[in-house]
């Protein structure tokens, strides 16, 4: 073909456009042809390039270069679709465990919420609705007679005042005659009962019950209540603790209440009436440093008392552990902040006045309200945290008499 006719109707392949357009043209002003080798043709015309024939190749090039891009962010959302589609489809397939979780979530939020409020009722029923009816006819419920030990201060002396105002003849056991000479003479003046004095010195060991087992023979006994305890001068680390203060804590803290529940329980079991009160720490309830053997033999003794009153609740036998927290007495420093918080710390007076209403209607009690609220956060909170605020109170308990040795 010559002329223009070439222009209208000849192809070459890969040409596209206006490059079709020039190289037909050019073949008709008597170019080479398309067969050529194309560096002939760049020699004739004196065109370099470096991209195939008429540059058709450098257009291909830059034509795929823009649409790189584009096709790099079909790619990114393809993954996000697939990546959505398959979340959809895990969360379809666990639809059935994610109820199932709801429904464990809701079980254990109405647990505690019921925990919470049977606390709260517990509270309330103990510490304060006994004390706006009248007091218990504890005579007629368990007998004549009390027996305390360690009943010539603190909690002891308080509870046997608080047990002879209702009543009761008591019977006071402790290792300081005087002591308890005293205690018994304002006891019988204030409350006109009757009282008798046994001096018995528990960190002795075995020898001292045979006496106290042949005076309580004939007693109608029907509260016992062991409050005679060992305790460390102040908190210390174990290996400060002398030898004989250990002694002491196992003979006065274990033994003393142990035996002394042997000697009374048959004469109870065979009226089938009786309580037994034994005065605990709040210390049991976590492993408490700077007072590990006190608080551990106290955890003994309330350990101890719920084993009995499982025993011997089916014979007419009450058996309660009560658990105090701290108590003001006379050998705390007046200075201590526990005298300038009387809602955390109880005088002994107080504290026996709320803890005899709880008798014979909770079996494990803090007796005072106050230390039911402590007894819980105590119960709830990590054990971790007990031993830090136990290191942070016990190091403050012990500063004053340190400074006082110095």
């Amino acid at each position: 073909m010559d002329g223009p006719q070439s222009l209208a109707v000849q192809r070459f392949p890969g040409c596209r456009g206006n490059q079709c357009a020039r190289a037909v043209g050019y073949a008709a002003m008597g170019g080479p042809s398309w067969g050529s080798p194309p560096g002939r043709v760049r020699e004739s015309r004196g065109e370099q390039t470096s991209c195939g024939v008429w540059g058709g190749g450098c257009a291909d090039s830059r034509r795929e270069g823009l649409r790189r891009p584009n096709h790099l962010l079909q790619v990114a959302m393809a993954a996000v679709d697939s990546f959505y589609l398959l979340y959809r489809e895990i969360a379809r397939s666990c639809n059935c465990y994610m109820e199932a979780l709801a429904l464990v979530g809701a079980w254990y939020t109405a647990r505690k919420s019921i925990t919470v409020i049977c606390d709260f009722y517990s509270l309330v029923r103990l510490h304060f609705i006994p004390r706006l009816g009248s007091r218990p006819d504890l005579i007629k419920q368990y007998g004549r007679w009390a027996v305390v030990s360690g009943a010539t201060d603190g909690i002891g002396k308080a509870y046997a005042e608080e047990l002879a105002g209702h009543g009761l003849n008591i019977i006071l056991v402790s290792q300081e005659e005087e002591k308890l000479q005293a205690v018994a003479k304002h006891i019988a003046d204030t409350y006109r009962v009757e009282t008798v004095v046994m001096v018995a010195d528990f960190s002795k060991g075995r020898e001292i019950y045979a006496p106290i087992r042949e005076a309580l023979k004939d007693r109608d006994i029907g509260i016992l209540v062991n409050d005679v305890g060992a305790f460390y001068p102040y908190p210390q680390y174990f290996t400060q603790v002398p030898e004989d203060t250990l002694w002491d804590i196992v003979n006065v803290n274990i033994a003393a209440a142990s035996l002394m529940i042997h000697i009374v329980l048959p004469g109870m079991v065979e009226r089938k009436k009786g309580a037994i009160v034994t005065v605990s720490s709040g210390s049991c309830c976590k492993p408490t440093p700077q007072l590990a053997a006190f608080s551990a033999s106290k955890a003994y003794l309330d350990h101890f008392s719920r084993a009995l009153q499982y025993e011997y609740a089916s014979k007419g036998i009450f058996v309660q552990s009560l658990i105090p927290f701290y108590v003001t007495s006379s050998v705390t420093a007046p200075s201590s902040f526990l005298h300038r918080c009387p809602w955390l710390a109880p005088s002994p007076r107080v504290y026996a006045q709320h803890a005899v209403s709880t008798l014979g209607i909770s079996k494990r009690t803090t007796g005072y309200w106050s230390h039911s609220i402590q007894f819980l956060f105590a119960q709830y909170m990590p054990e971790w945290l007990w031993v830090w605020g136990a290191n942070l109170l016990n190091r403050s308990l012990r500063k004053e008499p340190l400074s006082c040795q110095a």
